[in-house]
């Protein structure tokens, strides 16, 4: 290792404990220890005060650590052959700018009283030069960056750690708006699961709370995907060292709510935070520098195909939402919130919520078919969909999920209401989480169970129009939820072959035809049973009830028949289509009898 690769580490070094050093100051409540700046109460040695010398000790760090080491690191990139690494010599500069900002940006949160945004922007710019000394360090030890890498969850990877990044800032914002303890429980909020939100400090403290979650499922599922895939032993170790550290720093966000933000938990919840988007920066490099023949586990690489236009591009962008399952989900939405509203709401609440579950589905389906790649390239019924034929690259295929999936729940907390968007948020976690990453290659059960993320729009909707989730609203998710495994097991009697090729153990393939016939009568006649329910519930009248009961007993036909020769693929894919017609039309009766109000007599 070189002179020069050693000093950009201490550099690193150096900046970590200068974040620490920051975070001491916040959790004594140290910031205005000295209340002017440069000087402190007018001189340059503070006086025998402890939150002044803790206020003092961070500027020093800054001044004859930080300073001179980022700036030694930028000035000999300049001066030697160095700049000729493009790269390595953007992040020295930009670092080295960096530095001299943060240190104005620092006397001017003193000098205008610890504002929010003053703290949160000196916090970023204090991570962004330790990301960016990282990468100093790692190109002086190992050379440039490969033109060309094996393939790996690198857009993963990078996305983990930007959504880390993203929630230190948060983090800093809850600290500046005094939000830390707006909700004093944890985990629940003033004793409940889905609080009420009075406040901005606790809308703050939410969003801080529900993001936390989103990182520790993230960094969860890239260390995975890390070790699953690539052989490499330091990414493997960074891979474990990201979850260690994520699961500590949720530990100590609990204590700090428990502890009531003592200084103990306060600084190590900061430090864990800080090492984590290190490892995670670092875990991305090593994974960005592993050359074209690296030891790759997943699938061979892609065939060679030619360059498509435009409007193919874009239709397989649309593809990959699956769209036809969007619109199965979104006709129970609107006839849920004619029920809830009991009328006709809003055109424009109607459009939003559309708008917000379209977005939240196609989300959850793109990033569905990322994880599902492999085994979509297996089986004849999904040959056809984007990343099997390689009309999408999965990068950009999981980039695309991702980011429907954040415009979903932004759109749904400003234009509807925080509880459908953290019940959105719900549905999309548990599709790819529990069903998709769990259940779906590992039980039967799969669907019966996974089955609950397709149920989650009707919460949404009845969410949005009343601010509540009530009982209604849960029987309306039996509904779907009974409604799907005769629906989806169907399906599975057809193409049995296709899960069995991909090696997925769909109840036909593990228990067999006549099995999977009898559970779908099960299912069909606990559906039927539900769908009476509703009547008592919502006080719902004649129209519906007529209604239920037709399509009901049309429904045990059906799967009867299924019953009567399982073998038979035909007998299977018409109870399938007609699954998918009874629960249009029985929505479509929520929604009239609502409007229509014909009670029984």
């Amino acid at each position: 290792m070189t002179r020069f690769a050693r000093l950009a580490i201490a550099a690193s070094i150096a900046t970590f404990v200068l974040i620490v050093a920051g975070g001491l100051v916040r959790a004594t409540g140290s910031g205005l220890g000295c209340p002017d700046w440069p000087l402190c109460f007018g001189a340059w040695v503070p006086p025998p005060d402890l939150n002044a010398w803790i206020e003092h000790s961070h500027r020093l760090i800054a001044a004859l650590a930080v300073g001179p080491l980022v700036g030694g690191v930028a000035l000999i990139t300049v001066v030697s052959s160095r700049r000729r690494d493009r790269p390595m010599l953007i992040a020295a500069v930009v670092a080295g700018v960096l530095v001299v900002v943060q240190a104005v940006l620092g006397g001017q949160v003193v000098i205008q009283q610890l504002r929010a945004e003053l703290v949160t922007a000196h916090l970023a710019m204090a991570l962004t030069v330790l990301a960016l000394t990282i990468l100093i360090a790692d190109r002086a030890t190992n050379g440039p960056l490969p033109s060309r890498r094996a393939p790996g969850p690198t857009t993963l990877i990078g996305v983990t750690a930007l959504v880390v990044l993203a929630q230190m800032l948060l983090g800093s914002w809850v600290t500046g708006t005094r939000a830390g303890l707006a909700y004093a429980d944890f985990p629940l909020m003033d004793g409940r699961l889905l609080p009420m939100v009075a406040a901005v400090s606790q809308a703050v403290q939410l969003a801080h709370r529900v993001l936390a979650l989103g990182v520790l499922l993230l960094v969860t599922w890239t260390a995975w995907r890390v070790r699953h895939e690539l052989d490499a032993p330091l990414p493997r170790r960074l891979a474990t060292i990201a979850v260690v550290l994520v699961v500590l720093q949720v530990a100590l966000g609990a204590a700090n709510v428990w502890s009531r933000l003592s200084a103990l938990f306060v600084v190590p919840h900061l430090a864990i935070g800080a090492a984590l988007w290190a490892v995670l920066f670092w875990l991305w490099l090593s994974v960005r520098r592993r050359p074209a023949g690296a030891s790759f586990r997943a699938s061979a690489a892609p065939r060679d195909i030619e360059s498509p236009s435009a409007a193919d591009t874009l239709r397989a962008y649309v593809a990959l939402t699956k769209p036809r399952i969007i619109e199965l989900l979104l006709v129970t939405t609107v006839p849920t919130m004619v029920l809830a509203e009991r009328g006709v709401p809003s055109v424009w609440l109607i459009g939003a919520v559309m708008v917000g579950g379209t977005l939240a589905a196609g989300g959850a389906n793109a990033i569905n078919m990322y994880l599902d790649r492999d085994i979509d390239d297996v089986m004849r019924r999904t040959r056809h969909r984007p990343l099997p034929r390689h009309a999408v690259a999965p990068p950009s295929a999981l980039v695309f999920g991702v980011a429907l999936s954040v415009i979903s729940l932004a759109w749904l907390a400003f234009t509807v209401n925080l509880l459908s968007a953290l019940l959105a948020g719900s549905a999309i976690a548990f599709y790819v989480f529990v069903y998709t990453l769990w259940l779906k290659r590992t039980t039967p059960q799969n669907i019966v169970i996974g089955g609950a993320a397709g149920c989650v729009p009707v919460l949404v909707a009845w969410a949005a129009v009343t601010g509540r989730v009530e009982v209604p609203a849960l029987v309306l998710f039996a509904i779907v939820f009974y409604w799907t495994p005769p629906h989806f097991w169907a399906l599975a009697l057809r193409y049995k072959g296709d899960y069995a090729a991909a090696q997925v153990p769909m109840l036909p393939v593990v228990r067999g035809e006549a099995e999977t016939a009898r559970q779908i009568v099960l299912y069909t006649l606990l559906l039927v049973a539900v769908s009476l329910l509703l009547f008592p519930a919502a006080r719902m009248g004649l129209i519906y009830l007529v209604t239920a009961l037709v399509l009901g007993t049309a429904f045990v036909w059906y799967a009867i028949g299924v019953l009567r020769d399982a073998s038979d693929g035909r007998a299977a894919i018409r109870l399938f289509r007609f699954s998918i017609g009874y629960l249009t039309i029985l929505f479509a009766a929520v929604a009239a009898d609502s409007l229509l109000r014909l009670p029984l007599r």
